[in-house]
């Protein structure tokens, strides 16, 4: 009983050392980014899905580690937009009496680049610009509650500009006495920057982001259901914060949402459906990434994802299709092996 009433207190003054952010407001926005197939096409984020054999889970909620991930290798990659790309690639290992741990590698490529002049004249030297997370995971439990933290250390490089930062994960998972609902609490992205792309510059926020979510999975129905609350610690998702450096103006147009317009910027749904053990269809819908990249009133199907998995012998492959933009969509594949010997 100690080790929960530790855990809780170590949870919740974290969160109240994080400051409240929304998208575009920080730096290392990578790490908001979804890699997983799976979660891509539930919607974006999901921090309660219960399944012991996906690895991808602990990247968004760290207690989602699992003594069944033992010896599981991920390879994850998404073709973003234009020439941009990343990817999320980890390995899980167990220890009787200690606990799970996983070690995971996160980035993302911005494409190669040309240098030019301020009046646009191409010097002929070109350079990239990437950036890197490791992802340390450990989880362990307390009879049905699961609880673990993800240890990042970032490294942000753009052209001769370099930044080094560290941000961490803590997450919380409770399943219910019948295994069908799984109840979780995550506040990810916890941390700050250690030195700044250029000298003498002010340290930047990093994207905190405080989550809560539910998955039910239906008795006697081949369903699932997941629901996610992100972003708790801002409730105003429609505006952004004043910018210190602007005097607390704003220059953009400030939106009066109704309330249930609120909530649903909160919000993120997703839905699997099993036909059979071995194949599975997904779909997901993100209300605050409709309404922020969507064009005037011509919405189409952004905010609206999909895909589908299926396991075959030591392998599981993932899918998704994500509507970002009218531009264009984004694809996301996982492949997960199981190099156990038993298997």
């Amino acid at each position: 009983m100690k080790q929960i009433y530790l855990l809780i207190i170590i949870f919740y003054f974290s969160v109240l050392t994080s400051i409240a952010q929304i998208g575009g407001e920080s730096t290392y926005q990578f790490l908001e980014l979804t890699n997983s197939a799976r979660v891509a096409a539930l919607g974006g984020t999901q921090v309660a899905l219960h399944d012991t054999t996906d690895l991808n889970l602990p990247f968004t909620n760290p207690a989602l580690l699992d003594s069944a991930m033992d010896n599981r290798l991920l390879v994850n990659y998404v073709n973003y937009l234009t020439d941009i790309n990343y990817g999320y690639a980890s390995y899980a290992k167990t220890y009787k009496g200690i606990g799970n741990f996983a070690l995971g590698m996160h980035y993302i490529n911005y494409g190669d680049f040309q240098e030019a002049t301020e009046t646009g004249e191409l010097t002929g030297i070109n350079f990239s610009a990437a950036e890197y997370a490791l992802n340390i995971i450990y989880s362990n439990n307390y009879k049905r509650l699961k609880y673990g933290v993800n240890l990042k250390p970032i490294l942000s490089s753009f052209e001769s500009y370099q930044s080094f930062g560290i941000a961490a994960d803590l997450g919380m998972s409770f399943m219910s006495k019948t295994g069908l609902t799984n109840v979780a609490l995550v506040a990810s992205n916890m941390g700050t920057q250690i030195t700044t792309y250029y000298d003498n510059g002010n340290r930047e926020k990093i994207p905190f982001n405080l989550q809560a979510g539910i998955s039910r999975r239906l008795k006697h129905a081949p369903l699932i259901f997941s629901i996610t609350m992100q972003n708790l610690s801002n409730w105003d998702l429609a505006n952004p914060e004043p910018d210190p450096n602007n005097d607390g103006e704003i220059t953009i147009f400030e939106r009066d949402e109704s309330f249930g317009k609120q909530i649903m910027r909160h919000t993120v749904l997703g839905v699997e459906i099993l036909p059979s053990p071995n194949f599975i269809l997904r779909a997901g819908y993100n209300y605050q990434l409709r309404q922020e990249l969507k064009f005037d009133d011509n919405a189409s199907s952004v905010g609206f994802s999909f895909g589908f998995g299926v396991k075959v012998k030591r392998f599981r492959l993932d899918y998704a299709n994500t509507r970002f933009h009218l531009a264009g969509s984004s694809n996301l594949f996982s492949l997960s092996i199981n190099l156990n010997e038993s298997f």
